[in-house]
Protein backbone atom coordinates (compact mmCIF):
# COMPACT_ATOMS: atom_id res chain seq x y z
CA UNK A 1 0.00 0.00 0.00
CA UNK A 2 2.85 2.38 0.80
CA UNK A 3 4.42 1.61 -2.56
CA UNK A 4 1.17 2.39 -4.38
CA UNK A 5 0.78 5.65 -2.47
CA UNK A 6 4.35 6.65 -3.34
CA UNK A 7 3.70 5.92 -7.03
CA UNK A 8 0.51 7.98 -6.87
CA UNK A 9 2.11 10.90 -5.04
CA UNK A 10 5.12 11.04 -7.31
CA UNK A 11 3.17 10.62 -10.52
CA UNK A 12 3.57 13.59 -12.85
CA UNK A 13 -0.09 14.59 -12.71
CA UNK A 14 -0.08 15.04 -8.93
CA UNK A 15 3.08 17.14 -9.04
CA UNK A 16 1.62 19.22 -11.88
CA UNK A 17 -1.56 19.74 -9.86
CA UNK A 18 0.42 20.84 -6.81
CA UNK A 19 2.41 23.32 -8.88
CA UNK A 20 -0.83 24.62 -10.41
CA UNK A 21 -2.41 25.17 -7.00
CA UNK A 22 0.64 27.03 -5.70
CA UNK A 23 0.85 29.21 -8.81
CA UNK A 24 -2.90 29.83 -8.59
CA UNK A 25 -2.63 30.95 -4.99
CA UNK A 26 0.15 33.38 -5.90
CA UNK A 27 -1.80 34.54 -8.96
CA UNK A 28 -4.83 35.31 -6.78
CA UNK A 29 -2.93 38.02 -4.90
CA UNK A 30 -1.82 39.60 -8.16
CA UNK A 31 -5.33 39.59 -9.58
CA UNK A 32 -6.86 41.00 -6.41
CA UNK A 33 -4.35 43.84 -6.47
CA UNK A 34 -5.02 44.41 -10.17
CA UNK A 35 -8.77 44.62 -9.59
CA UNK A 36 -8.75 46.57 -6.32
CA UNK A 37 -5.85 48.94 -7.01
CA UNK A 38 -5.86 49.44 -10.78
CA UNK A 39 -9.23 48.55 -12.35
CA UNK A 40 -11.76 49.53 -9.70
CA UNK A 41 -10.54 53.10 -8.99
CA UNK A 42 -11.07 54.28 -12.60
CA UNK A 43 -14.41 52.44 -12.73
CA UNK A 44 -15.36 54.17 -9.49
CA UNK A 45 -14.35 57.56 -10.90
CA UNK A 46 -16.37 56.93 -14.06
CA UNK A 47 -19.35 56.04 -11.88
CA UNK A 48 -19.03 59.23 -9.81
CA UNK A 49 -16.52 58.21 -7.16
CA UNK A 50 -18.35 55.03 -6.21
CA UNK A 51 -16.48 52.26 -4.42
CA UNK A 52 -18.17 48.92 -5.12
CA UNK A 53 -16.67 47.24 -2.08
CA UNK A 54 -18.75 49.49 0.18
CA UNK A 55 -22.13 48.75 -1.47
CA UNK A 56 -24.46 46.99 0.90
CA UNK A 57 -28.13 46.59 1.71
CA UNK A 58 -29.34 46.68 5.30
CA UNK A 59 -31.74 43.79 6.02
CA UNK A 60 -33.54 45.30 8.98
CA UNK A 61 -35.41 48.52 9.45
CA UNK A 62 -33.75 51.41 11.15
CA UNK A 63 -30.85 53.71 10.52
CA UNK A 64 -28.32 52.41 8.00
CA UNK A 65 -24.67 52.50 9.05
CA UNK A 66 -22.31 54.71 7.06
CA UNK A 67 -20.14 51.86 5.78
CA UNK A 68 -20.09 48.10 5.45
CA UNK A 69 -17.37 47.83 8.08
CA UNK A 70 -19.44 49.87 10.53
CA UNK A 71 -22.49 47.69 9.85
CA UNK A 72 -20.54 44.51 10.48
CA UNK A 73 -18.99 45.98 13.61
CA UNK A 74 -22.44 46.91 14.93
CA UNK A 75 -23.77 43.44 14.10
CA UNK A 76 -26.33 44.78 11.63
CA UNK A 77 -27.41 42.12 9.08
CA UNK A 78 -26.43 43.31 5.62
CA UNK A 79 -26.02 42.00 2.08
CA UNK A 80 -22.58 43.08 0.90
CA UNK A 81 -23.34 42.96 -2.82
CA UNK A 82 -20.51 45.37 -3.62
CA UNK A 83 -17.91 42.84 -2.50
CA UNK A 84 -19.73 40.28 -4.64
CA UNK A 85 -19.38 42.60 -7.65
CA UNK A 86 -15.64 42.85 -6.92
CA UNK A 87 -15.45 39.04 -6.66
CA UNK A 88 -17.18 38.69 -10.05
CA UNK A 89 -14.71 41.10 -11.61
CA UNK A 90 -11.83 39.16 -10.01
CA UNK A 91 -13.22 35.93 -11.43
CA UNK A 92 -13.64 37.39 -14.90
CA UNK A 93 -10.05 38.64 -14.93
CA UNK A 94 -8.66 35.34 -13.66
CA UNK A 95 -10.72 33.37 -16.17
CA UNK A 96 -9.58 35.64 -19.01
CA UNK A 97 -5.93 35.39 -18.01
CA UNK A 98 -6.11 31.61 -17.62
CA UNK A 99 -7.83 31.35 -21.00
CA UNK A 100 -4.83 33.00 -22.62
CA UNK A 101 -2.34 30.86 -20.68
CA UNK A 102 -4.13 27.61 -21.61
CA UNK A 103 -4.54 28.79 -25.20
CA UNK A 104 -0.79 29.40 -25.52
CA UNK A 105 0.06 26.10 -23.84
CA UNK A 106 -2.23 24.24 -26.27
CA UNK A 107 -0.56 25.96 -29.22
CA UNK A 108 2.88 24.98 -27.95
CA UNK A 109 1.78 21.41 -27.27
CA UNK A 110 0.30 21.08 -30.77
CA UNK A 111 3.48 22.46 -32.28
CA UNK A 112 5.63 19.87 -30.51
CA UNK A 113 3.22 16.95 -30.92
CA UNK A 114 2.53 17.32 -34.63
CA UNK A 115 5.13 15.54 -36.69
CA UNK A 116 6.54 17.59 -39.46
CA UNK A 117 4.78 16.59 -42.62
CA UNK A 118 7.21 15.95 -45.42
CA UNK A 119 6.73 18.12 -48.45
CA UNK A 120 5.43 16.44 -51.55
CA UNK A 121 8.19 15.76 -54.02
CA UNK A 122 8.44 18.26 -56.82
CA UNK A 123 6.97 17.23 -60.14
CA UNK A 124 9.59 15.78 -62.49
CA UNK A 125 10.67 17.91 -65.43
CA UNK A 126 8.55 17.67 -68.58
CA UNK A 127 11.28 15.83 -70.52
CA UNK A 128 11.43 13.05 -67.91
CA UNK A 129 7.67 12.61 -68.07
CA UNK A 130 7.88 12.30 -71.85
CA UNK A 131 10.73 9.78 -71.61
CA UNK A 132 8.69 7.67 -69.16
CA UNK A 133 5.74 7.71 -71.55
CA UNK A 134 7.98 6.61 -74.45
CA UNK A 135 9.42 3.81 -72.30
CA UNK A 136 5.95 2.59 -71.36
CA UNK A 137 4.86 2.61 -75.03
CA UNK A 138 7.93 0.63 -76.04
CA UNK A 139 7.22 -1.96 -73.33
CA UNK A 140 3.69 -2.51 -74.62
CA UNK A 141 4.96 -3.03 -78.22
CA UNK A 142 7.57 -5.35 -77.53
Amino acid sequence: MLKEFREFALRGNVVDLAVGIIIGAAFTGIVQSLVNDIIMPPVGVLMGGIDFSNYFLVLQSGEAPASLAAAKEAGVPVLGYGKFINALINFAIVAWALFFVVRQMNRLRRRFEEPETPKAPAAPPRQEVLLEEIRDLLKTRG
